[in-house]
């Protein structure tokens, strides 16, 4: 296999979205259509919001074999080159958007995803969504008995696991190494005539289905990435499922893992997700303008303006608006373009902070008692820099009202968070925040409001939770195995 990679630098994390949650990664696949790989472009183009650090993509043709590229930086700036794209041909093709959460962070060119691995039946490429929290214990064995790693990726522990496994086919050595994995993941992987998609059996990340014509078939992590390419949505990979598609035999379905209760990530909801994608059923965008309907409920306030802090936030400020009966207005504006206009601040733009990236609407904003939407508070740094922005412009009061929980634990699911000490809401109170925020009143939705936005009419289920929530609630349905052999210290059971 060929493997086209740049030299070229990767952009340095940006400096106004540290007060975010990142998000994981992106994963697409495929089968049975003329230039696949240029369909998996336009998938992962559509899943950037998932990983802007870096992307890759596998293809195989009969002819050629297996070819592969991957790059640094957006999907628009580098898998649009026709030469490049000319160099990947083939009817079978997987990609990846990558921001790490496990492994060594910046420019390292061999964590860029989709990994392959040459095994005596044939070759074999995989693209992994999650976090694998056994990955340090793993990569030990491994490198005990023999294996050699050529990334920091804990997603490389599945092609050594296949490796070693003596099943005959690679979806058997596929499942035999997935059921060695705890964590999360979303796999799509193709071998040189198969698609292949996997879900944990807790179905933490999402996996879907699509149809393009009556040939091809696609696996994304969104369902915005199917619309993007023309492809007809089927259905969600279930959770513990295994697709294995053949261009000819059509696809077979299959359940590896021992059945457990869903947990699906709610954050998805909140934040990740595209609004224009379908979870479980459910418009993504309508499920963020009933989280407003519920928080509205659950925290009302004298004001005279709904605000959202754009872009997450609009829906959820749309539902508070419309259930509080306050009028909406976008009084703060989002620049567009400023991520490609300042890759390498200077010292001093750096120091003009979030105003780089959004500017409130002054004539809107003046003298108003002001309700701020957003979707999380992480730090707490950039919730400040707009609150004292909205001030300047001379509003009379502020109110944030936050269309989550309180976010006091850490991800180990593929989500890149803070460690607790660093996330505001571990180490202060409701009452602590605001006045750290500085702010005239502050309030989250509760995690039933949140439960109840999604479509949990009755709440979370505190025996049995409906989704994982543990960077809200702390508990986690995986044993965050490697962190806790660091010291981290798990939530007691109530």
């Amino acid at each position: 296999m060929t493997d086209n990679v740049t030299a070229r630098q990767m952009p340095p994390s940006h400096p106004f979205d540290d007060d975010k949650l990142r998000e994981e990664c992106g994963v697409f696949g495929v089968l049975g259509v003329a230039d696949a790989a240029n369909f998996v472009a336009l998938g992962l183009h559509a899943l950037q919001h998932r990983g802007q650090e870096a992307g890759g993509i596998v293809v195989h043709d009969p002819v050629h074999g297996f070819n592969s590229a991957h790059r640094f930086g957006y999907v628009r700036d580098n898998f649009t080159n026709a030469t490049l794209m000319q160099t990947l041909p083939g009817p079978l093709s997987i990609g990846h958007v990558r921001y790490s959460t496990a492994g060594k962070k910046g420019a390292v060119i061999r964590d860029v995803q989709p990994f392959f691995g040459e095994f005596s039946m044939g070759g074999a490429a995989i693209a992994h969504n999650g976090n694998i929290t056994n990955a340090d214990a793993l990569r030990r064995e491994l490198i005990e008995r023999g294996s050699i790693f050529q990334s920091s990726s804990d997603s490389e522990c599945i092609i050594h696991l296949m490796a070693r496994s003596l099943q005959r086919t690679i979806p058997e050595r596929m499942e035999d190494a997935l059921r060695r994995v705890e964590g999360a993941f979303s796999v799509v992987a193709m071998t040189r005539t198969k698609l292949i998609g996997v879900r944990d059996p807790l179905g933490v990340r999402p996996l879907v289905l699509g149809r393009i014509g009556e040939d091809g078939w696609a696996l994304s992590s969104e369902t915005c990435a199917l619309d993007i390419i023309g492809a007809e949505y089927i259905r969600e990979i279930e959770p513990g499922e295994m697709v294995v598609i053949d261009a000819k035999k059509g696809l077979e379905s299959h359940f590896p893992f021992r059945k457990q209760s869903p947990r699906f990530c709610i954050f998805e909801h909140v934040y990740f997700s595209r609004p224009d994608s379908i979870i479980g059923g459910r418009s993504v965008y309508e499920t963020r303008r009933q989280i407003g309907v519920e928080l509205a409920r659950e925290a009302a306030v004298d004001a005279d303006l709904v605000c959202p802090v754009p872009d997450s936030g609009t829906p959820a400020a749309i539902g508070y608006a419309h259930e509080s009966g306050i009028p909406f207005g976008m009084g703060i504006i989002r620049n567009q373009y400023m991520g490609r206009t300042f890759i390498e601040p200077t010292e001093q733009i750096r120091n003009m902070g979030v105003r780089l990236k959004l500017n409130v609407n002054r004539a809107l904003i003046r003298g108003k008692r002001v309700v701020l939407v957003d979707d999380s508070v992480v730090r707490g740094t950039t919730s400040r820099k707009i609150k004292e922005m909205i001030l300047d412009a001379g509003a009379a009061e502020v109110h944030f009202r936050i269309a989550s929980p309180p976010t006091a634990w850490p991800c180990f699911y593929g989500v890149d968070t803070p460690e607790r000490e660093k996330l505001l809401a571990a180490t202060m109170s409701e009452d602590e925040m605001r006045d750290h925020l500085g702010v005239d009143s502050l309030k989250f939705i509760s995690l039933d409001g949140l439960y109840r936005a999604a479509g949990e009419a009755g709440g979370r289920n505190a025996k049995c939770p409906q989704y994982c929530d543990a960077c809200f609630s702390g508990e986690y349905p995986v044993a965050p195995s490697d962190m806790i052999e660091k010291g981290f210290q798990v939530k007691a059971a109530e």
